[in-house]
């Protein structure tokens, strides 16, 4: 089994760098809308605090995180909305504490996890590495929307690796949560990384393939882009629809980004 340190530390990393990004904010720049509909700087950030509270109840008390499941089902609608609206009504100073604290016990409690444990989720169960890399994902995700909002380019890292793997892990969730089956073939997922280097997933003589900028597929996956916006190449019927579908977030589907220029 493949020691998960790294991912934990390019989590921290990645949270980090968003800290730094929010820490001096005023008051106003916590308001500023972001590309989410509804969504303020501040509920990016509140969005965070509460899934990584879920995601230490899920390490830590699963009968506690049971119950966050069943509310979830009761409302699916605007249960997320509403943990975020919670957060995003505190002082800025409160919720930027309360964000620390609770990614700071979701990091101790990942690495303290014991090797091979498996934890309850929203979707299937995850391992301590899996929940890392997915919280990975959603604070790049939620941190572009902050980046935009505040007219700040966060340059991509290869921290993106992770993302890109959850994306591709989750090619036959996005087919299923759209009601269609799963490609009956391997997909070839061949990417290149912010330092230059060949990312590839799958078989070389797959007939299906994917190629292009990592940070590209990224952005498709996380729904943070238009697919006629990205550099990303499809090669194959279902590797084509993959790019109008794909979603590496638990839940329904998502509205995704409309093409830039489009009508708002």
């Amino acid at each position: 089994m493949s020691d998960p340190t790294p991912v934990f530390d390019d989590l921290r990393e990645e949270t980090e760098e968003l800290d730094r990004l929010v820490a001096g904010l005023s008051p106003g720049q916590w308001a500023l809308t972001t590309p989410a509909p509804g969504w303020s700087v501040a509920h990016q950030i509140a969005h965070l605090a509460w899934t990584d509270h879920s995601a230490l109840l899920a390490v830590t008390d699963a009968e506690a995180f049971h119950t966050l499941v069943e509310k979830a089902l009761a409302a699916p609608g605007s249960f997320v909305d509403e943990g975020a609206e919670e957060g995003a009504g505190l002082p800025p100073a409160e919720l930027l504490a309360r964000w620390r604290e609770g990614r700071a016990a979701l990091d101790a409690a990942l690495r303290a996890a014991p090797q091979g444990a498996r934890f309850p989720w929203y979707g299937p169960p995850m391992s301590a590495a899996s929940m890392a890399t997915a919280r990975l994902m959603e604070t790049w995700a939620h941190g572009l929307d902050v980046a935009d909002a505040l007219g700040v380019v966060r340059p991509p890292t290869d921290r993106l690796r992770h993302v890109v793997w959850i994306g591709v892990r989750t090619r036959d969730f996005a087919f299923g949560v759209h009601g269609l089956p799963a490609p009956s073939d391997d997909f070839r997922v061949e990417l290149v990384s912010p330092s230059g280097g060949v990312w590839a997933y799958g078989p070389e003589e797959a007939p299906q393939r994917v190629t292009g900028p990592a940070l590209d597929f990224c952005l498709l996956v996380t729904q943070r882009a238009h697919r006629s916006d990205l550099a990303l190449r499809a090669e194959g019927p279902d590797a084509d629809r993959w790019f109008d579908i794909a979603q590496v977030f638990a839940g329904p589907p998502g509205a995704g980004r409309a093409p830039k220029g489009a009508a708002q």
